[in-house]
């Protein structure tokens, strides 16, 4: 046996028990959605008895699961857009057009990128109220833009690896401002954007915290909202929860496998131009 194929067997050994441990909250939750209540709190580790997909029913029938789906949907979407947008636009000239006023934009904002957002939400509710925001997914979208100062970060980082002999033979040979930006820059920034939308869109489609304090009628509740309520005061129907959890769990599963070889190469390119 060469080294090569030690280093590998020895590398297979070591990964199976970490799969099997992260792996194991998945089966957890999965095979509990084809028990009885009584099943679930009696062995929730072993395998159903009968299997018994009739909670998935249920959920849909006793839950407006198509709303949430269509409001977490729309709420990922447009604000993940928005943030790599405006995250890219504000990146462009700090990049290119370096100067005094622009270095203190960039610390003025990562001060305020280093504040926890639990810290601001009291006043943020009273801004929102005032701005008559609050039960609006336009409201939630337009505080979800504040994500854009990540994306900006992470934006400007890899502008900068960019040659600006690029930039400067697009000028020469009379290419506008919002044309280089457009043709030159934004192409070549494909592997963060990539980047950029995976980690928010993780982000906004799992968020709680915002929803639940932001919306608070039942026609703009988002898909982990719906999780959270279908806890009783007193009760929790498990078999019911655990299927929830697994139809919001599906789309992103979905996004994954759809955007796997696009984050590789992402990951891959940030890490050559770093």
């Amino acid at each position: 046996m060469n080294d090569t194929s030690k280093k590998n067997w020895l590398l297979d050994i070591v990964m199976l028990p970490v799969a099997i441990i992260t792996f194991f909250p998945f089966y957890l939750i999965i095979i509990n959605t084809v028990k009885s209540q009584q099943e679930t709190a009696m062995s929730p580790l072993s395998l159903p008895k009968q299997w018994d997909f009739s909670n998935y029913t249920r959920v849909f029938a006793e839950t407006p699961l198509l709303r949430s789906f269509g409001n977490s949907l729309l709420l990922t979407v447009v604000s993940v857009l928005l943030m790599v947008l405006i995250g890219a636009m504000a990146a462009y000239p700090i990049v290119y057009n370096a100067n005094k006023m622009n270095r203190m934009i960039t610390v003025y904002l990562l001060t305020g990128f280093l504040i926890p957002f639990q810290t601001t939400l009291i006043p943020l509710f009273g801004l929102m109220s005032d701005l008559h925001l609050i039960n609006k997914l336009s409201g939630l979208i337009i505080l979800y833009m504040g994500g854009s100062v990540f994306v900006f970060f992470l934006m400007m980082g890899y502008m900068r690896t960019v040659p600006k002999e690029i930039t400067e033979a697009a000028i020469i040979d009379g290419c506008t401002v919002w044309g280089i930006f457009w043709r030159i820059i934004l192409p070549l920034l494909k592997p963060i954007t990539i980047t950029s939308i995976v980690y928010q869109t993780m982000w906004i489609w799992n968020d709680f915290l915002a929803p639940m304090l932001f919306l608070n009628s039942q026609n703009k509740a988002t898909l982990v909202l719906e999780i959270y309520k279908a806890k009783g005061e007193f009760a929790v129907n498990w078999p019911l929860f655990m299927t929830l959890t697994v139809i919001a769990l599906i789309p992103i599963f979905i996004f994954f496998i759809v955007m796997q070889k696009q984050i590789v190469k992402g990951i891959m390119g940030g890490a050559v131009k770093g």
